[in-house]
């Protein structure tokens, strides 16, 4: 049984983070010269946790940019500030999320593939399958039935066994959705923790 997230939304701490955008210092009307620091916005490769982060003086961050946030790793990254939501997100990282999420989709790709071959039912009329975009009843069955076969190996086998086109960007765009909290369930993204309307604050991972 698919149980990746079950009890583990205590444990669900990130190692590493890839870049979405670098945020400069905010203007002020009155004195157009550049005030405070500039921030990351990221999103974790285990869990895909939005994150707030500072960089270290006088790094250059990219895009995409893979970069650690453990506690006295070596890295561009200071310290993590604090989690966020997908509300948060400025324009150039809303636009690059996706680019992201594909990235770290594809590098991990066994492990949603596992999701394919160990997905469960969630109630006697539902099953977690029918969770991913474009999947109705017909297709669960057709990925249930093809499993029993044989475990599906990759993306590419599950598009060539099944009618399920571009596996890949179905993972990805569950994903967004659940980034968006446009769902009921989280199948892959750390759960959001709203408390008083508040958001959850991350401990820093170095000082």
């Amino acid at each position: 049984m698919w149980n990746w997230m079950e009890g583990q939304q205590n444990r669900m701490l990130e190692t590493h983070a890839y870049v979405l955008s670098v945020v400069p210092p905010k203007e002020f009307l009155r004195d157009s010269r550049p005030r405070g620091e500039a921030v990351v916005q990221g999103i974790g490769e285990a869990y895909f946790t939005l994150l707030e982060m500072s960089p270290k003086r006088g790094m250059t961050l990219h895009p995409q940019e893979r970069v650690s946030i453990e506690r006295n790793a070596k890295s561009k990254i200071d310290h993590v500030k604090r989690r966020i939501l997908y509300e948060d997100l400025v324009p150039e990282s809303a636009t690059e999320l996706p680019l992201v999420i594909e990235m770290i989709v594809t590098k991990h790709e066994h492990r949603y593939v596992q999701f394919f071959n160990e997905a469960a039912p969630i109630t006697t009329r539902k099953h977690s399958l029918q969770l991913l975009p474009g999947i109705g009843q017909t297709l669960m069955w057709a990925i249930l039935e093809e499993r029993k076969k044989e475990p599906f190996r990759n993306f590419d086998d599950i598009a060539a066994r099944t009618k399920l086109q571009n596996p890949k960007k179905v993972v990805t765009a569950r994903i967004i959705d659940e980034l968006r909290e446009d769902v009921k369930r989280w199948l892959f993204v750390r759960p959001p923790k709203r408390e008083d309307d508040e958001r959850e604050r991350e401990q820093p991972s170095r000082r």
